[in-house]
């Protein structure tokens, strides 16, 4: 893969002769020619993964990583020009060694690694170190320098064990199925609905999905990911019989005309950042699961620590207090802007975080669990 070095005004917050750079377009690795994750158009880009702030359509060329095929190119449509290799493949752009590895955030989500004459980095992407169903685990890569989001960068966000918190959720569904009552989880269509619907107890009750949902979940069974039977929960005011029901709806749907076919449903979100006192009644549902697709305090120092990283650049969150910490400890850490956002929390717009959430239709795929 021979890509043409393409240049761009560098700015101030990584010097210009490292080996990636902070440009008005996105982080920029000049000797291999590509960005990595770009915010602008540019003409070739390595994705870590298919969310709004780290895959922006408008680009010429993207590479990815093999599992990622299906939800990025839902994402970009088919006619964008995606390339794909298998986790820690190596290939070299421009003399330049890149591969992909493993992020643990969502299906097919990277940390892009980038070798050039025995000097390493490694873009992080969005990572959740805790390994679960939907996706390839976390594998920790080894570099000098680490790009490291930290959405979840103060001490206060601890995420409780996923079996005790998947409990907690059908715990709060079985004492709805008793009181006949349909049980709604907003969760993003990408990466928390999936996690949400293997967390579950099938058994309790049939499982509905609005359409923004059930298109990724056939994404997610024909990468190969098993999910529980779910149905498409239909548009209008259906005459289904919805007691006890569990419908994944992503955050879009909160408070549209279309949750009104359920009567009084219970709901609930699912959002680290149910673990910050206020935020559920700011949500107004009922209740708040602290789901995460990103690391914790421990996960992000777990991260940090494994790479043997000699300079760590922290992007997206508590950039300030991850940085303190880890220079107390001895460590070169500094903060990077970029226009990520990771896990948007209850003041953001949620439209913007998911291009799925957009529209209600049914997907033409199959529904049924993957064999």
């Amino acid at each position: 893969m021979n890509w043409p070095v393409e240049r761009s005004r560098v700015e101030s917050v990584v010097a210009s002769t490292s080996l990636i750079s902070t440009t008005d377009r996105g982080l920029y690795c000049e000797r291999g020619g590509f960005y990595i994750d770009p915010w602008r158009p540019v003409q070739r880009a390595v994705i870590t993964h298919a969310h709004a702030d780290h895959a922006r359509r408008g680009n010429g060329r993207y590479l990815t990583s093999r599992d990622g095929l299906e939800v990025l190119q839902r994402r970009m449509g088919t006619s964008a020009a995606i390339g794909t290799v298998a986790y820690g493949e190596v290939v070299s752009l421009n003399g330049v060694k890149v591969s992909l590895h493993p992020a643990g955030h969502v299906l097919g989500s990277a940390q892009v690694r980038v070798e050039h004459r025995g000097e390493t980095w490694v873009v992080s992407g969005d990572y959740k170190v805790v390994r679960e169903q939907t996706c390839a685990a976390f594998e920790p890569v080894r570099c000098h320098t680490f790009i490291t989001e930290c959405t979840f960068g103060l001490p206060i966000y601890r995420w409780k064990p996923q079996d005790e918190l998947f409990s907690e959720l059908n715990s709060w569904w079985r004492q709805n199925v008793e009181q006949g009552r349909p049980s709604i989880v907003f969760a993003y269509a990408l990466g928390k609905a999936q996690r949400v619907l293997v967390g579950v107890d099938a058994t309790l009750a049939p499982i509905y999905c609005h359409g923004a949902v059930e298109r990724v979940n056939a994404d997610y069974r024909k990468s190969g990911v098993a999910l529980p039977h779910t149905e498409y929960a239909g548009r209008g005011n259906s005459k289904r019989d919805w007691q006890g029901a569990l419908v994944v709806a992503p955050p879009s749907a909160l408070g549209t005309p279309w949750m009104r076919k359920f009567g009084q449903a219970a709901t609930a979100f699912a959002s680290g950042w149910m673990l910050i006192r206020g935020t559920r009644r700011r949500r107004s549902v009922e209740r708040g699961f602290v789901v995460s697709d990103h690391a914790d305090w421990k996960g992000l120092l777990t991260a940090i620590e494994a790479t043997g990283a000699e300079r760590i650049l922290a992007t997206h969150g508590q950039t300030g207090p991850l940085c303190r910490y880890l220079q107390e400890r001895g460590l070169e850490a500094d903060s990077l802007q970029t226009e990520y956002v990771g896990e948007r929390d209850d003041t953001e717009i949620d439209a913007a975080e998911d291009d799925y959430d957009q529209v209600d239709a049914a997907p033409q795929e199959t529904t049924e669990a993957a064999s």
